[in-house]
């Protein structure tokens, strides 16, 4: 893993939960520890509605934190409809340390590695019922209070964790743009760190 992106991992401060989010965490840490208890692969479905913020940096992240912790997690995202993942999100990661590629044009395809030898993480816009997501024995993670709404009902999902974040996109073209979305990609990663670490501590 590059020098940049262990720093900014071990940057990660417990975030102070409030009792509505505390629940949600709680959920979810509970839903990867009875997966993984079971020997089943804990699959996490982030959903919001453009699949081009929130949701890809809680997926790398997810990604990511997975294979720090080497907890059997796999992280997904989708969105209701299909944009692409901004280049303000994707900037905001390779600033963090993550190595990453582009691929096309139009909905590009990224691949982000932790290090040069590592494996890709890919990630591009696309629906959350898209054939490339888990259809069924997943947890469904709301990152948008939008999506939350237009979305009452996902498919397949074993569980919904309404686990909501501002968007970024608020700043776009102002002075504190770069510094938000920094920001927002800081906390949906700190969030996961304490929930895998939390998870890992019980396996113990």
């Amino acid at each position: 893993m590059e020098s940049r992106l262990r720093e900014v991992i071990a940057g990660f401060e417990k975030p102070s939960w409030n009792g509505v989010r505390l629940k949600a965490i709680q959920q979810l840490v509970d839903f990867l520890f009875q997966k993984i208890k079971s020997n089943e692969i804990s699959k996490l479905n982030f959903i919001c509605t453009h699949n081009s913020r929130r949701s890809q940096f809680a997926q790398i992240w997810g990604e990511t934190l997975a294979d720090y912790f080497d907890l059997p997690i796999e992280c997904y995202s989708g969105g209701v409809e299909v944009t692409e993942f901004n280049i303000r999100a994707v900037k905001a990661l390779e600033q963090d340390g993550f190595l990453i590629s582009k691929n096309g044009f139009s909905n590009p395809l990224y691949s982000l590695r932790t290090s040069p030898e590592s494996k890709p993480y890919v990630a591009f816009s696309k629906c959350y019922d898209d054939p490339s997501n888990p259809q069924t024995g997943f947890a469904a993670i709301m990152t948008c209070d939008h999506a939350d709404v237009n979305c009452p009902f996902i498919f397949g999902a074993d569980i919904r964790i309404p686990l909501h974040y501002e968007d970024p996109k608020l700043f776009d073209g102002s002075a504190e743009e770069a510094e938000k979305y920094s920001e927002r990609s800081h906390q949906i990663g700190a969030e996961l760190f304490f929930c895998f670490k939390e998870v890992k501590a019980q396996l113990i």
